[in-house]
């Protein structure tokens, strides 16, 4: 694993037993010497070179010629005179230049940092100092955020920009990547690292704090691929993935990246703001097989214009993650395309999928599943195994697993367990066919009229109501100091009269559950706030 060492750094060592019972499950080996870029240049050595890696908008790349880019990448970072295991800052949208830059820095043994694009300054200043990154490869369009305040008090020193030059920064050293890395070979060895050693990292959303650096290794993608991938998606190389969560989430991650390169299958990468109509016209043009969404994004196209007008024929399977897929949503996507969406979890510390349904054996309303090559343990407080039907914490371990949150001790030692488990603070109950049903976060139960509630229960309530399009509901706390359940609904309707539908509301989540659950306080909007991965920003609901 890797472990602090006296400077302040972090040291590697071999500490991920390929014996594991995960990894024996599902028959995974990797040699002990290993590069994660194996996962794109493989595809040479199978004789795939031809075959297109990469479509969309912004153009395709075959595999030969995404592995030549990536080369030219990583040979262009060596020239900066960075060393073995330094962090490099990428800061891209979903173009050819995100998943050449990525392999590139990795296959000459840098450590990429995956960063969400809407990051404003001050927290990108964060993630610099965090990381003592001193090369960062931006879009364009993206530079300008590198200005003072983001560059305060670090060590950047380079700034590549893609797809264009960067307005004004404050970053010493300004390179534009078209030109540069055509002076640099397309052709490069790959670093002699091992299989535990640090490949890349990604950041926590920080919704309950400072954001924490989650570092995953050289092996955890070709992990994640043998578990979830290998087991659920089944992909061929003729088959077209998108996934409209972006390449910096983790989710977004292993469906545009591992999982369609390690298969020799295409990718299908959208960049900018991913409206409706711009996902009809990829899904029309581009023909994906294989679709990823979230619940949100699932809600939002099954309501928008053009729907019933595109053609969805080309798609085999549906995905979504994330968040609790509603019945709603469910029926709607079926209704509006003939597929059944496949519901699964998983989290940035595991790096992808662990517990997720199946297209031939499903649970409406279940996040699944134990994907194999995962243990999965639902524990009490006191850390105890709970029964079928009990509610407990859900504990995940697999080869995929975090080792560490970076300069983080604290928040590692309270997530990451003896035997390398995972503590997720989410409350899950399993039913007696091994199917997973999330109940909320273990601290999200408050106290109403003396009883105790979970808002998540409240929330799946809700969003049943067929006037109801999406809803949050979490904890607000009274003037008194007392705390009530609120409710922030959008409602199918866009003119109604709101105290009509506040008591129909209420009245009907008294009848579903006991009567005392039922939101005190309803707030209408047009629209819920979401993050910058596709989810309810339910940071930004609590100013509402």
């Amino acid at each position: 694993m890797i472990s602090p060492a006296r400077d302040g750094t972090h040291e590697i060592a071999d500490g991920v037993p390929s014996d594991s019972p995960g990894a024996k499950e599902i028959g995974f080996t990797i040699p002990q010497a290993y590069n994660a870029s194996r996962i794109l240049f493989d595809n040479l050595s199978q004789g795939r070179g031809d075959r297109p890696a990469l479509i969309g908008p912004a153009g395709t790349r075959s595999y030969a010629e995404l592995c030549a880019e990536a080369s030219r990448w990583g040979n262009g970072l060596l020239s900066l005179g960075l060393k073995r295991g330094d962090r490099v800052l990428m800061f891209l949208d979903d173009t050819p230049a995100y998943p050449a830059a990525f392999f590139g820095a990795v296959r000459a043994g840098f450590v990429p940092l995956l960063i969400n694009i809407l990051t404003p300054s001050d927290l990108l200043q964060f993630y610099l100092s965090d990381s003592s990154a001193s090369v960062a490869i931006a879009d364009a369009e993206f530079g300008s955020r590198f200005d003072a305040v983001a560059c305060k008090d670090t060590t950047l020193r380079t700034l590549i920009t893609v797809n264009g030059a960067a307005g004004d920064h404050a970053v010493p050293d300004a390179i534009i990547a078209e030109p540069w890395l055509q002076d640099f070979s397309a052709d490069l060895a790959q670093a002699d690292t091992h299989r535990n050693e640090m490949a890349f990292w990604m950041y926590s959303s920080g919704s309950t704090g400072r954001p924490k650096g989650i570092v995953h290794l050289q092996h955890d993608m070709a992990y994640s691929d043998a578990a979830f991938a290998r087991n659920v998606l089944k992909l061929k190389p003729d088959d077209i993935c998108f996934s409209v969560p972006k390449i910096f989430f983790a989710y977004g991650f292993g469906n545009s990246i591992t999982f369609p390169f390690s298969a020799g299958a295409a990718t299908l990468l959208l960049p900018g703001q991913p409206k409706p109509a711009t996902i009809f016209e990829a899904i029309e043009r581009f023909r994906p097989s294989v679709f990823f969404g979230l619940p949100t994004l699932y809600t939002s196209l099954t309501k928008a214009d053009g729907a019933a007008a595109t053609d969805f024929s080309s798609l085999r399977m549906a995905l979504s993650a994330a968040e609790v897929l509603s019945v709603d949503v469910f029926n709607g996507w079926k209704a509006l395309t003939g597929l059944e969406i496949v519901e699964g979890l998983g989290s940035t510390e595991v790096l992808h999928i662990y517990l997720s349904n199946r297209p031939d054996k499903k649970k409406l309303g279940a996040a699944g599943l134990r994907v194999p090559g995962y243990e999965i343990s639902l524990r009490d407080s006191d850390g105890h195994e709970v029964g079928d039907n009990e509610a407990g914490i859900l504990w995940v371990r697999g080869d995929s697993n975090t080792p560490l949150y970076w300069n983080r001790p604290d928040k590692t030692a309270e997530t990451i367990r003896d035997g390398g488990w995972i503590h997720t603070g989410d409350r899950f109950v399993r039913d007696c066919d091994g199917f997973h049903f999330f109940r909320g976060r273990a601290d999200d139960l408050i106290k109403i009229s003396g009883q105790w509630v979970y808002p998540l229960e409240v929330e799946l309530c809700l969003a049943e109501h067929p006037q109801v399009r999406e809803c949050a509901v979490f904890a607000a706390e009274l003037p008194d100091s007392l705390m009530t359940l609120k409710a922030v609904v959008v409602m199918n309707a866009r003119a109604f009269d709101a105290g009509k539908a506040t008591k129909m509301l209420q009245d009907y989540v008294k009848a579903k559950l006991l009567p005392y659950k039922y939101p005190r306080e309803i707030k209408f909007i047009d629209e819920l706030p979401k993050t910058g991965t596709g989810k309810i920003d339910r940071q930004a609901l609590l100013r509402i």
